[in-house]
């Protein structure tokens, strides 16, 4: 019988090793993907930022995703057809402005894909916007893919909306988004979905351009304060934010009972990351890095002691390019195949080697300089305002709002009041027994009894607006009288925008009318705390009268609108 292959192999064995004295060394395997030859687990080199970039397009798209989210549940009641302020009305009157035309001067000064489609139904047309930017930005978070025309119609989807959302949108995280947006284009390639697209590696013109974000946007908001309210000065400001702040929530209801001293400590926190963090990003890799920690800890504290809308999830994307693939490798698993192992494969592939002559990175070369060129000219207002002791805050100097100007509570209110619309189904609104009951807001305090909500990052347009309203009159805040009559008219898309209505079931009220009053946090484990009340409340006075819907009509005749009808 022949012998196998291993029987045979051992008479030559036998023979080296007379020969030689010792046995033949084995040839080495190679090592395994994700380990370095000496077997321990590889480490990802310092420098590269391939997985950078996904975790900034899944956080970008994040943010995307939220607010088209709210776009979409609050649109049609705010800017819609039948809108507290409808956006085709704000278009005709900036067409009248232009002479009646839809040309460049129109395009430019209110961009918008509106322009192109049909007015006559609004609410399909904003549903449309919204749901096209929910579908795609839920398409780059959950995948982590993207190419420069997807993140355009992010951004071109977004910037429409917001340039017809009047002051639903005015508030400086709509600027903020829409140039964090332009940044994310110029992540990605022209064409290809992959999370790892070999040849166009993040360019460190756009990773710049992120850094000189968030640059601005917390020297902006360290300024502002300086030089705004007395209180950032001598660091009392914290005593008051806490209760002040536009939506609290139950976190703040404790955090503003902290010690005086841990306030001073707070105020005296914030100066150090908005004022001097800041100049890490020029101080070489490690603080950089530093800085990006800082920013995005001190982001989450903002997060957990209030309803700041997406803002604060919004200002850490721009933070995340202050890591490179070495530092945000351990948020990614090892093992063959994996992103980390195939970013690992990439850095061995490119390190000392000089990358092929290709036409479309030539192309991407040139767009990337581009950029940097249009960023630091747009830039030049923008620094010349942060170094104005004139500064101003949340302002965009072009239309397409690339480059912007940032900052948030340079001054702070010392007293919190609201307005509390209540209607009363009684005809006559000055009668002794006339029973008025309270509308109820989904967040802002209302109800002394109702616990602070907690939202963020979802955001309620007209809460917010409600606490603008309540330090201005309502001369100042004509939306609210629109709302007055939408509430008389019992309109089930205003009423939508409410928690609760206590006409719900009955005929609508007869009478509406504002009342003001003055917040303040109960004390935790006073009286009134006792009573389960997270408010108590002093009537001020009126905000605005008792108003039927024959005293609004006038309101609506000298404007042109048609008077809302009870349905």
């Amino acid at each position: 019988m022949r012998p196998d292959g291993p029987a045979m192999a051992a008479p030559e064995e036998s023979l080296r090793k007379r020969k030689t004295g010792h046995s033949a060394p084995e040839p080495e395997a190679p090592p395994a993907p994700g380990r370095d030859p000496a077997g321990s687990p590889a480490h990802l080199h310092a420098g590269t930022f391939w997985l950078t970039r996904i975790v900034l397009l899944k956080a970008l798209a994040f943010v995307y995703f939220v607010a088209f989210l709210v776009a979409f549940h609050q649109n049609k009641q705010l800017i819609g057809d039948r809108g507290l302020l409808p956006c085709s009305a704000y278009l005709r009157s900036v067409q009248q402005y232009f002479r009646g035309r839809v040309g460049w001067d129109a395009l430019s000064y209110a961009p918008t894909v509106l322009w192109l489609m049909d007015w006559s139904d609004m609410n399909s047309n904003l549903d449309l916007l919204a749901l096209l930017g929910l579908g795609v930005s839920a398409f780059v978070l959950i995948t982590g893919c993207a190419n420069m025309l997807l993140m355009v119609a992010l951004w071109g989807l977004y910037m429409s909306l917001v340039n017809v959302g009047q002051i639903w949108y005015s508030f400086g995280w709509e600027s903020q988004l829409l140039e964090t947006g332009f940044l994310g284009i110029f992540l990605c390639p022209l064409w290809t979905l992959s999370r790892l697209p070999r040849h166009t590696p993040t360019s460190r013109i756009v990773l710049w351009g992120f850094r000189w974000l968030i640059f601005r946007i917390m020297l902006g908001a360290g300024l502002i304060k300086i030089r705004g309210d007395q209180c950032w000065r001598d660091l009392t400001c914290m005593d008051f934010h806490y209760e002040t702040q536009p939506v609290p929530n139950p976190m703040a209801y404790y955090l503003h009972r902290s010690p005086w001293w841990f306030h001073r400590f707070e105020t005296l926190s914030n100066h150090f990351i908005e004022l001097l963090v800041p100049f890490f990003l020029f101080l070489g890799r490690r603080a950089c890095v530093v800085h990006g920690v800082l920013q995005i800890l001190f982001q989450a504290v903002l997060i957990v002691s209030g309803n700041l809308s997406f803002l604060n999830w919004l200002t850490m994307v721009p933070s995340l390019a202050c890591f490179d693939d070495a530092t945000l490798g351990f948020l990614f698993p090892s093992g063959p195949g994996s992103l980390k192992d195939r970013v690992l494969q990439l850095q061995r592939e490119t390190r000392g080697a000089r990358p092929e002559p290709r036409f479309s990175s030539a192309v991407r070369r040139a767009a990337n300089v581009s950029l940097g060129v249009l960023l630091a000219w747009l830039s030049v207002p923008v620094v010349l305002n942060l170094m104005s002791s004139r500064q101003v805050m949340n302002t965009s100097f072009n239309p397409l709002r690339i480059v912007n100007t940032y900052g948030a509570f340079g001054s702070v209110t010392k007293e919190r009041t609201e307005v509390v619309l209540q209607g009363t189904a009684s005809p006559n609104a000055s009668a002794p027994d006339a029973v008025w009951e309270d509308f109820e807001f989904k967040c802002k305090p209302g109800d002394p009894s109702r616990r602070p909500c907690l939202i963020s990052p979802y955001h309620y347009r007209l809460d917010w607006l409600m606490w603008f309203a309540a330090f201005q009159t309502y001369e100042h805040n004509e939306w609210i009288l629109r709302l007055a009559a939408k509430l008389l008219a019992g309109d089930t898309a205003a009423l939508s925008l409410l928690a609760h209505s206590p006409f719900e079931g009955r005929p609508p009220p007869r009478w509406v009318r504002g009342e003001h009053y003055q917040y303040k946090f109960s004390r935790p484990g006073g009286s009134h705390a006792a009573q389960g009340k997270w408010w108590v409340r002093k009537r001020i006075g009126a905000y605005f009268p008792p108003l039927g819907l024959e005293e609004l009509r006038a309101y609506f005749r000298d404007r042109g609108e048609p008077l809302p009808e009870p349905l």
